[in-house]
């Protein structure tokens, strides 16, 4: 049983040599550790138990780390996140940082600097009394409509709506990625953390249920567009 006064590890990687090494390294140092081996597991362990850090490869089987985090932060923006990556170009630190993670640390990579990135993550985390900057603000405006997260409120052309946890989380999404075109198949990862049969209607059905809420014409939307083939694109200032 996990000590209440421990602070909780969940390691998300695949190699099992990287994950028991940093296990076996992690627990020395005091810390109640947890392992998963691909990225679907990993958000089961996160949302059942809570921990107070994360580590995430990048590369893993199925659902990829980067969806993983960006999942994460649209329900929790202050977990501290530690990405453990082979993939070393600019371009791939960019990302995570973009999506919100605090620390990208390459393969391979010193023991030593792994674990003192944890103290000073846990640390800064613990102390901190200043929540940080949100990746999408409290109060968000297209068109005519406005969005209150804080409430999990909209006002539209129907009224005041008071809008559901799923529906937060995909507007959140939309918000984070406006103007790029979302594939259905990267919708579900993100927002349902769900890797099955990307033909499933349940990305379509919250579509129409936004046009229905913030479209003037939901028959012709001008803010969540379909592409064929693709997915879907929130553009929340349409050309005239």
């Amino acid at each position: 049983m996990n000590s209440p006064d421990r602070k909780q590890i969940l390691i998300i990687e695949d190699e099992a040599h990287i994950a028991q090494g940093l296990q076996l390294n992690l627990s020395l140092k005091g810390y109640d550790v947890m392992v998963a081996e691909n990225g679907s597991r990993g958000l089961a362990a996160w949302k059942a138990h809570n921990p107070d850090l994360i580590v995430l490869d990048i590369m893993l089987p199925g659902m990829d780390g980067l969806s993983v985090l960006q999942h994460i932060r649209l329900e929790d923006e202050k977990i501290p996140i530690l990405i453990l990556s082979a993939k070393k170009e600019p371009i791939d630190k960019r990302k995570g940082l973009t999506y919100g993670v605090d620390d990208y640390l390459t393969k391979p990579f010193d023991l030593e600097e792994f674990l003192l990135r944890v103290d000073r993550l846990l640390t800064r985390a613990s102390w901190s009394k200043k929540s940080a900057e949100s990746l999408v603000p409290t109060r968000y405006t297209f068109g005519n409509n406005q969005i209150d997260f804080s409430l999990s409120q909209a006002v539209c052309r129907q009224g005041t709506i008071q809008l559901t946890d799923q529906e937060v989380k995909l507007l959140k999404l939309f918000i984070t990625h406006q103007n790029r075109p979302l594939a259905r198949k990267t919708l579900l990862e993100i927002g349902w953390g769900y890797t099955g049969d990307p033909s499933t209607r349940t990305v379509d059905n919250f579509i129409v249920r936004f046009r229905k809420y913030f479209e003037d014409d939901p028959r012709k939307p001008k803010f969540f567009k379909s592409m064929r083939s693709v997915g879907y694109v929130f553009t929340p200032h349409p050309e005239a």
